[in-house]
């Protein structure tokens, strides 16, 4: 079995801050990550490994060459190989652009069972990525992907798909494009194995534009049908405020007098 697990190197959103002049995010300075739900999957994907014979477990990401920081971490949690999609072509993609990218550097990979993505990237909150590629890999997708099971023998998978009120259970042929929600698993630590012997012995592989079958017309910041209007950090328009007392009556006499002064009641 071949699995495909497409991530991404985002800002940690806990480090962000925003240019106000130009609406873009200030990356100098701001650590990088794994995107969460992308770990998730990665996760998932080691985890299929650990229980099922002769599985393989590609990474994959698209972004500049210090990407290539987070498909050594990937490799040092358990990943076969990773694989780095670099191109000046490649800058501005938005999101349609950027699954037209990663399918096809899928496609090229080839012979694969699985194909798993995170939800969502934090640092744009679309979920669309991986849907995208489902289409245009003309593949089945079961999206939010809660629980998983795979019936190797039949070629299928059984996923607990979440949804805001409830969860769908949801079969599915392979090969299958599936994406993760935290709630599916905790990520493992790097291994001291995979740190000192797989990165090293799996060195990160590196396609550009030229290795792959794509019409330049769809990519990039001009092959994009959309783009980014404005980007900012949520504020808090109130404040709270705490009430003291030493019992609940005391604390709760407090609130129907701050209730009144607002003339709620």
């Amino acid at each position: 079995m071949k699995i495909v697990v497409c991530v991404k190197q985002v800002p940690d959103t806990n480090e962000v801050r925003i240019n106000h002049e130009t609406g873009t995010l200030i990356r100098d300075g701001v650590p990088s990550i794994i995107n969460p739900d992308d770990k998730n999957a990665l996760e998932e994907a080691l985890r299929i490994k650990d229980k099922l014979d002769d599985v393989n477990v590609t990474v994959l990401t698209m972004g500049p060459p210090q990407a290539k920081e987070s498909l050594n971490e990937a490799l040092a949690m358990g990943a076969d190989e990773a694989i780095l999609l670099t191109d000046r072509a490649f800058a501005g993609s938005d999101t349609w652009a950027t699954a037209t990218i990663l399918a096809a550097a899928v496609e090229k990979i080839g012979d694969y069972d699985i194909v798993f993505c995170g939800r969502q990237a934090i640092d744009g909150d679309t979920a669309q990525v991986g849907p995208e590629m489902a289409e245009f890999l003309d593949l089945p997708q079961i999206t939010y992907v809660q629980d998983l099971e795979i019936k190797q023998e039949d070629k299928k998978v059984v996923a607990k798909r979440a949804i805001e009120d409830g969860q769908y259970i949801i079969e599915s042929s392979m090969p299958v494009v599936l994406t993760a929600i935290k709630e599916l698993n905790e990520p493992r630590y790097m291994s001291t194995w995979g740190i000192f012997q797989n990165v090293k012995n799996n060195p990160v592989k590196v396609m550009t534009l030229d290795d792959l079958e794509i019409d330049i017309t769809q990519i990039g910041l001009k092959g994009s049908p959309t783009n980014v209007y404005k980007t900012f950090v949520p504020t808090n328009k109130f404040e709270g405020e705490i009430l003291q007392g030493d019992t609940n009556r005391e604390k709760a006499v407090q609130f129907m007098l701050k209730m009144k002064e607002k003339h709620i009641i």
